[in-house]
This record gives C-alpha cells, sequence and structure tokens, in this order.
C-alpha cells in the first residue's frame, strides 16, 4: 500500500479529520475527535499506528512477526504498530484499519454513534 492509498482510506471513514498535532509530518487521523491511526506519510518503511483488541493485538503480532508490532510510543496492549508497505496483504491492512475505526467508534457515546450509522 501507498501513502497516498492509506491517506485516502483513513479519510473514506464517516466523520474523520485528518490533524498534525505532533508535527507537520505525522497524520493522525481522528473521528469526531478520537484518534484510530497514526502515520509518518514520508517515512520508510511506512508504518501505521492502529488501534487493536487486546486478544487480537497479540495474535496479529504473533502471526506477523516483524511486520506487527506492540504500537510504538502507543499503550502497548491496545495498539499496534503495522507495516503496510512490506510483505502484508493489503487486505489485511485495510481490515486492520476498518478494525481500528470501528473500536474508537464503539466506545463513543451512542448519539454520536448512530450519527455515524454505526450503532
Amino acid at each position: 500500500m501507498k501513502p497516498q492509498e492509506l491517506r485516502a482510506l483513513c479519510l473514506s471513514f464517516n466523520a474523520v479529520e485528518e490533524e498534525f498535532p505532533f508535527n507537520p509530518d505525522t497524520s493522525v487521523f481522528k473521528v469526531l475527535g478520537k484518534m484510530f491511526a497514526l502515520a509518518a506519510l514520508d517515512a520508510r518503511p511506512l508504518t501505521v499506528n492502529l488501534k487493536c483488541d487486546p486478544e487480537d493485538a497479540q495474535r496479529l503480532r504473533a502471526d506477523h512477526e516483524g511486520l506487527i508490532v506492540p504500537g510504538y510510543h502507543m499503550n502497548k496492549r491496545h495498539w499496534n504498530t503495522v507495516t503496510v508497505d512490506a510483505d502484508l496483504p493489503d487486505a489485511l491492512v485495510k481490515e486492520l484499519i476498518e478494525d481500528s475505526y470501528d473500536l474508537v467508534v464503539a466506545g463513543l457515546p451512542k448519539s454520536e454513534r448512530l450519527r455515524l450509522d454505526r450503532p
């Protein structure tokens, strides 16, 4: 997956905004103010930090050793750093990004979830 594809995918979900709170090189993708993805789109290798269910996080790290690792500068239990421009299938990367978005949305108040058509 290329940087522009990663960015476009993250921005394709409802109510997502891209912000740069840490520095001008690090894109932070938020849904209604809550972060679900973080990436330096110019970095090589291209990686993205994604929220993940803790049990799934452990399994993914074991299944994709070196490509999915505990979240860099994040809560290691709930976040993974995923190398997206390596040997991981794009379909898996897309699934992980959507899962991250869905986990963050699930933590929003019900009224906001309903606005996003994700009860």
